[in-house]
């Protein structure tokens, strides 16, 4: 399959609002797939590679010639970043920056900006995992039940449709639930406040937990095998060590645990969480910094699966099995103002927030089920847009992701904190569109940098070191609120406001 038709169902999806219009166009063209090619196909139209790490950064995605016509297959994409993602040693850098002209020399203009996006996991178009699924439904007429539970099970929706396309139904009931082999991690929805929360859920009583502002893990242990993944399901069992021992420590032959690591302070206290982040990044020092980890639900005990109990009941199986010192607090109770408190405890003890549950639901593996809502407070910064990129895809014709900056006092500039395209309706985007068109100082035909004279209200989940920005940090899951116009850059916040809400700087 040529990957032109990729880049060109992807910009309908993009472009397309209704949901059974995105799954439409993604079932014609897994349909149109050799069966050989379904799973490969999956990965690129949910906007991803197949390959974790390439070595390419996103520094040296431009400037390449484009090719007059679409010739590239995926699976010639796909051979050739598989062969330069393995390139080491000397020289290594250099074949693959040879490489990868070569790859973008046979791309259209339009291949090259998808593929750019596909390597450094920035393509925005909407083909989420669960219109993919019912895609996958549609395209090899097999049930959408069977669909989801096997990518909840094998926990890799491209799994699924590789099973789909060449093994049917009887391939996808093949993949069930296997200890060593990790699911797709089940998700919570959001809500502002716990009242909010719990008129979401509308039963009582419910389970609180603390949020732990650690990373995901899944913890899968087999006699004396252990493995722990990440939420992107990734095995990290040798970066962390101190999590395997505790799991290996457990009483019994077999589990599946969820849960998360994190570091923590002399007092207790949870760290940054670029400290956790960056010590799960790399093998254990053992002089160095250790992870806690702390464990929310079980998914199988001694061959025993667990999946399709209600929460209350794996709940209790996992209170027989992990001591109190490894589980996540906890309490159960119909009572609000005792949610509310314990929230307020959670919060004061520098963790997130709450997720709250209900206690008579599956667990929805690879789902953002509607059992569990999570609550955290909301930062807002009031920040300077520098410039903003030209949109793609559904966006196209539109100014689209905006650059973000801080004021400095200190030199009278700004310092960039980052970029955004989330939050915004198209009443917002063409609004900014003339609004930057207005305020444009230069514009290389991708970036328009614009007079930093426009605030935006910027909603984040908190600061995060980063190397990529002059000021050595970002912000974390930024998204916009609103453009202030009843305020000048001259009134925005500063850098210094910013790293005051960095617990590291």
């Amino acid at each position: 399959m040529l990957f032109s038709e990729v880049v060109r169902a992807s910009q309908q999806v993009a472009a397309t609002s209704a949901r059974n219009g995105k799954i439409a166009v993604l079932a014609e063209l897994l349909a149109k797939a050799e069966p050989d090619e379904a799973e490969l196909l999956a990965h690129f139209l949910a906007g991803r590679l197949r390959q974790r790490r390439t070595g390419i950064g996103w520094r040296s995605l431009t400037g390449f010639p484009a090719a007059a016509e679409p010739s590239l297959t995926i699976a010639e994409v796909d051979a050739t970043l598989e062969h330069l993602g393995g390139l080491t040693g000397t020289g290594s850098q250099l074949a693959r920056q040879g490489g990868l002209a070569e790859l973008m020399g046979r791309a259209t203009a339009e291949e090259q900006r998808f593929l750019g996006g596909l390597i450094v996991g920035e393509t925005r178009q909407g083909a989420l995992e669960g219109v993919l699924l019912q895609a996958i439904a549609r395209a090899f007429a097999v049930p959408m039940d069977l669909v989801r539970r096997a990518a909840m099970l094998s926990g890799s929706v491209p799994a699924v449709a590789g099973a789909a396309a060449t093994g049917g139904p009887a391939a996808l009931a093949a993949l069930r639930l296997q200890v060593g082999r990790p699911v797709l991690p089940m998700l919570a929805s959001s809500a502002p406040t716990v009242a909010e929360a719990l008129a979401k859920l509308g039963s009582a009583p419910v389970a609180v937990e603390a949020k732990l502002d650690g990373i995901r893990i899944q913890a899968h242990k087999r006699g004396d095998e252990v493995g722990i993944f990440s939420r992107s399901l990734d095995d990290i069992t040798v970066r962390l060590p101190e999590v395997a021992a505790a799991v290996a420590a457990l009483d019994c032959h077999s589990c599946v645990l969820d849960g998360e690591a994190l570091a923590l302070d002399s007092e207790g206290r949870p760290r940054a969480f670029q400290e956790t982040a960056a010590r799960s990044a790399s093998a254990a020092d053992p002089a160095g910094l250790a992870l806690s980890c702390y464990f929310f639900d079980l998914l199988e005990v001694d061959g025993v699966e667990l999946l399709d109990e209600p929460t209350q009941s794996r709940q209790e199986r996992l209170a027989e099995l992990v001591p109190d010192e490894l589980r996540v607090a906890r309490v159960v109770t119909d009572d609000p103002a005792t949610a509310e408190e314990f929230s307020r405890q959670v919060l004061a003890q520098g963790h997130e927030g709450v997720v709250i549950k209900a206690l008579d639901l599956p667990y929805e593996a690879g789902r953002r089920g509607a059992g569990w809502v999570k609550v955290k407070p909301v930062l807002t910064l009031d920040l300077v847009v520098l410039a903003v990129e030209r949109g793609s895809g559904r966006r196209r014709g539109w100014l689209s992701n905006i650059h973000l900056g801080a004021r400095d006092p200190e030199t009278g500039g700004f310092v960039m904190l980052g970029k955004t395209f989330k939050g915004m309706t198209d009443e917002m985007l063409a609004w900014q569109t003339a609004r930057f068109e207005e305020l444009k100082a230069a514009d290389d035909g991708w970036v328009v940098t614009v007079r930093p004279e426009q605030v935006v209200e910027i909603a984040f989940d908190g600061v995060q070191r980063s190397p990529r920005y002059p000021g050595g940090m970002a912000l974390r899951f930024a998204r916009v609120v609103r453009y202030r116009d009843d305020k000048t850059a001259a009134e925005a916040d500063t850098v210094d406001t910013v790293r005051a809400l960095a617990q590291w700087a």
